[in-house]
């Protein structure tokens, strides 16, 4: 049952297929009303439906006590608040700074507010920031779950879809053999909306055709064989990592593809066709280290004391000419 939302909300929650954060009629300059009228502007509908969704999840927490407080209410000290009560989980405080940012420069835009009151408010460097991010798997780790998941297992699945296609895990979630064509996946980023397409290379080829795969997703569910969450699918992945003595995730398996092709010598542009990344920034990370790592290996043989002599040295001794013979 759709409810009303007045001023076009409940239209618009209909044709967008999304969960609507406000129930009722909003009264006119409420935080709710302000958020409905937003869910109608091309500012919204420029936002990528992965994007526009995280943000109606966010809205519906906020909404739920604050959807009849006036939004002229919402102040610095509101926002920094709301980003402070999450700052347990980062990737919400994030998603929290960036929807009420989105939301209240549109309203400035639009002559509703005077000021943006995110403008400034930086979000707080998690754990994994400090770190570099999430870390990479090496070598020896990999080695470590392939060993204790063989060919055969769901565990291999996901662990090989995750390698060798470097898909982030909501993407991963959902890629099946329709999405396969010549050996090619071809795939709309949930994140970002970007077209990739992958070849499926001979080791995630074999372990696909060991299986267990479902029909419309090749990770999928034990019981009916349907595609997983992203959520679930990401808690079992966590479980199998601890089984194989790993202490990784399945974002370090996204890194450590990126970190191997630039390695290999892949290219900004080739990155960004894999990854889905755009603007250079992130493909760079890579490359610029992958470049640092080659260099520096050259550099250090400059550094030699050992290395072989290409000319006579001089002697120590003074060189005298040879006596004559009489």
């Amino acid at each position: 049952m759709l409810v009303h939302l007045g001023d076009g909300c409940a239209y618009q929650a209909a044709i967008s297929g999304e969960q609507p954060a406000v129930s009722g009629k909003p009264s006119r300059g409420t935080l709710g009303w302000l958020w409905c009228l937003y869910r109608q502007s091309s500012a919204w509908l420029d936002l990528s439906s992965a994007t526009r969704k995280q943000r109606e999840n966010i809205m519906l927490l906020v909404l739920k006590t604050a959807a009849r407080e006036p939004f002229s209410r919402v102040d610095r000290k509101a926002i920094i608040a709301g980003r402070d009560r999450r700052a347990a989980t980062p990737s919400q405080a994030k998603n929290f700074l960036s929807t009420m940012r989105g939301l209240f420069v549109w309203a400035v835009d639009s002559n509703l507010v005077a000021a943006d009151p995110t403008q400034g408010i930086k979000n707080k460097k998690s754990k994994h920031a400090k770190s570099g991010g999430f870390p990479v798997w090496t070598d020896d780790e990999i080695f470590a779950f392939e060993r204790r998941w063989p060919r055969g297992t769901r565990e291999r699945v996901m662990f090989e879809v995750f390698l060798y296609t470097g898909l982030r895990r909501g993407d991963a979630a959902v890629v099946g053999w329709q999405h396969v064509r010549n050996g090619v996946i071809s795939l709309q980023t949930e994140k970002a909306g970007i077209w990739v397409h992958i070849p499926i290379l001979p080791e995630l080829k074999a372990t696909l055709e060991a299986g267990p795969s479902g029909d419309l997703a090749f990770i999928a569910t034990a019981s009916n064989g349907n595609p997983m969450t992203k959520e679930s699918l990401g808690n079992l992945f966590a479980d199998a990592c601890s089984a194989a003595g790993v202490g990784k995730s399945a974002h370090g398996l996204r890194k450590a593809a990126a970190t191997n092709a630039a390695n290999h010598g892949a290219t900004v542009a080739e990155l960004e066709a894999i990854f889905g990344w755009q603007g250079g920034q992130m493909a760079s990370l890579y490359t610029r280290s992958a470049n640092r790592r080659a260099l520096s290996a050259s550099a250090m043989t400059k550094l030699s004391r050992t290395e072989t002599e290409t000319s006579i040295p001089a002697p120590h001794d003074k060189v005298r000419a040879p006596e004559r013979k009489t």
